[in-house]
């Protein structure tokens, strides 16, 4: 089960996380075999660490730690979803933080 930032339940669907993931990697030069196994991990993850429960939030984070190891566009892609982004100032601080960790 995972736990939405509203407070709703919802059935850990590992199509949709997938899906996400397929869409923060479009036209980059991600591998279909790449994404799969970055799922694997996010879901192996998951499952070392809660039975029952996960907070969304802690799905999101671990996705996005995968992603930025395998590609900063996707990365960059998927925390504007994630994190919600409203103006092109969030995209611009966190391109500088990926620049500031390298």
């Amino acid at each position: 089960m995972v736990r939405k930032r509203d407070g709703r339940g919802e059935e850990f669907s590992k199509e949709k996380l997938l899906a996400g993931i397929k869409k923060a990697c479009q036209k980059r030069p991600v591998s279909s075999e790449a994404m799969e196994e970055l799922l694997e991990r996010v879901i192996r993850q998951v499952t070392e660490k809660y039975e029952r429960e996960v907070p969304a939030e802690v799905i999101g984070r671990l996705v996005m730690d995968e992603l930025r190891k395998l590609d900063e566009v996707a990365y960059v892609r998927f925390a504007s979803v994630y994190r919600r982004f409203q103006e092109a100032t969030d995209f611009v601080h966190e391109v500088k933080k990926l620049e500031g960790a390298k």
